[in-house]
């Protein structure tokens, strides 16, 4: 049988191919370079594009009216004038090709090969926590393509991962707190503990993103906020999880805006009383007497210090401050009449609402009880066979938002047990300081952090929970104790211009000293 014989493209050999891809290959190089502005020019449009609708997400809805106003203004003003369209069209064409040009330099090899291997290993690290055996096209296997894991990752200028995108199964248990927090640690431990990541789940998309956090501002202090009545500060935390900004002054009196953890006390108040805990240093003490210089701008102020080392001296004989009380007996006598001041409110307020009238002035002043470390005096109070002082707590705890009382507690961590039930019942707002295990902060918080742990935590750094509200970072502003021989000079000054003056003593005139001259012809 006779052989077919070859096309005759194949037979006379693949130059023809090779000279047609040539040419297809040129002409798309040639198009590439003709059309390289028009491209340019087309990126740049998109990332100005993308820039104004994050600027208009991040504008608030009050400001949005305004924002729209002014722009149709400028657009008006442009067509009034001559040639004025045209110019603005061909400026932003230019700012779109300054915006459009690719200014990425060109990255090492050596730095390719050293990201490369920071996320094979990264990845490799999450085999144990994504994958099962029984999974017959596991997403996470060693020597596996961590590029279907990875949806997306870049880098900062020092090498360091500072956003990740990562994909895992569907049937993780993500919605396992103990399940989130082993791969977060993970997570933390690989990409480096030098730095605070942000965690976010997006259970819908089975899709996990970590962001590299900036380390929140430690070198603001006390100084008077601009907050509204019923309104105080507790620090400061991430702009992404607050959409209020408060000006304040810096170090050097540079005015600027930070993202504020405000808490509302009051009768609408959800949160009227708050608990922090933390180790020793971390800053308790400091957030007590934060929140005593601001509650003295419109309150009244019970102290009780349960250590005793006299921090809260500078507090004392000021105005509005009712006591300053270290000792058991002190401590008893003044949380008892902090207990029959809030029934009287009660009962004068319920009088007058029942008579048609508002409530008299003095239940509606503001009265704030600091007690700070009440584990030490209910120590004293057990070995002397007396009350424990925190068991007066429970009618403020109880009724306190009614008659406008808030009850913040400061205690240590190892010292939690000793908080009595109305304590951990009533304290809704939550703060916990200094260096702390996931674990720990879930138990004050009721929720663990959506951030890693840092490793040095300077004082007034740790979380903060609202009632039922998200875990935020916090950062509280330094309120040292301006008679303590360690603290910075301005930070003393700054404290002592917020202490309300002392009370002038009564000047009492002097008994005369000679007797009244009796008048002539007075009978004696």
């Amino acid at each position: 049988m006779a052989r077919r014989p070859l096309p005759s493209i194949l037979r006379g050999g693949t130059a023809p191919i090779v000279r047609s891809r040539e040419l297809a290959r040129s002409a798309a190089d040639n198009a590439t370079d003709v059309l390289h502005p028009l491209i340019t020019i087309g990126r740049g449009l998109r990332r100005l594009a993308a820039a104004g609708r994050r600027k208009w997400a991040d504008t608030p809805k009050d400001r949005r009216g305004p924002l729209l106003f002014l722009i149709a203004a400028v657009l008006l003003v442009l067509s009034l004038l001559r040639y004025g369209l045209p110019l603005a069209g061909a400026a932003l064409l230019a700012v779109a090709a300054c915006t459009g040009r690719d200014r990425k330099p060109a990255t090492p090899a050596a730095d390719d090969d050293a990201r490369s291997q920071r996320l094979t290993s990264l990845y490799e690290a999450l085999v144990p926590y994504f994958s099962v055996p029984d999974d017959p096209a596991p997403l996470y296997t060693y020597g596996g393509d961590r590029e279907k894991a990875f949806a997306s990752h870049s880098f900062d200028e020092s090498g360091h991962p500072d956003r990740l995108v990562l994909r895992y199964p569907g049937y993780f248990t993500d919605a396992e707190p103990e399940s989130r927090l082993r791969v977060e640690q993970v997570l933390a431990a690989k990409l480096g503990r030098a730095r605070e990541y942000r965690f976010d789940w997006n259970e819908q998309g089975n899709e996990l993103t970590v962001t590299a956090v900036a380390p929140l501002p430690c070198d603001l202090t006390a100084q008077p906020f601009a907050t509204a009545p019923g309104e105080y500060l507790l620090g400061f935390t991430d702009a992404a999880d607050t959409a209020r900004t408060l000006p304040v002054n810096g170090p050097d009196g540079d005015p600027r805006d930070e993202p504020p953890v405000l808490w509302r006390t009051g009768a609408r108040a959800t949160e009227p009383h708050l608990l922090a805990v933390g180790h020793p240093g971390s800053g308790t003490t400091s957030l007590l007497r934060s929140l005593a210089l601001q509650a003295l701008r419109h309150g009244d102020v019970l102290v009780v210090d349960g250590g005793g080392a006299g921090e809260y001296a500078c507090l004392t004989g000021r105005e509005g401050v009712l006591a300053v009380e270290c000792d058991l007996d002190g401590a008893l006598t003044g949380l008892e009449w902090a207990c029959h001041e809030t029934e009287r409110r009660l009962i004068a307020a319920g009088r007058a609402r029942q008579e048609g009238h508002p409530p008299p002035p003095d239940t509606r002043r503001p009265l704030w009880i600091l007690l700070d470390r009440p584990a030490a005096l209910a120590h004293l109070a057990e070995a002397e066979g007396r009350t424990d002082p925190q068991s007066l707590l429970q009618v403020p705890l109880r009724h306190g938002r009614a008659a406008q009382v808030t009850v913040v507690v400061a205690e240590q961590f190892d010292s939690t047990e000793s908080l009595t039930e109305p304590v951990r019942r009533h304290t809704r707002a939550r703060v916990v300081l200094g260096r702390a295990s996931a674990a720990q902060v879930a138990l004050v918080l009721g929720a663990p952090p959506n951030t890693s742990t840092p490793v040095a935590a300077p004082p007034g750094r740790g979380w903060v929970r609202l009632g039922d509200g998200p875990v935020q970072r916090l950062q509280v502003p330094a309120a040292p104790d301006p008679y303590d021989e360690g603290t910075a000079e301005a930070d003393r000054r700054a404290v002592l211009e917020l202490l309300p003056p002392r009370p002038q003593p009564l000047t009492v005139p002097p008994a005369p000293t000679e007797p009244p001259a009796v008048p002539a012809g007075a009978d004696l």
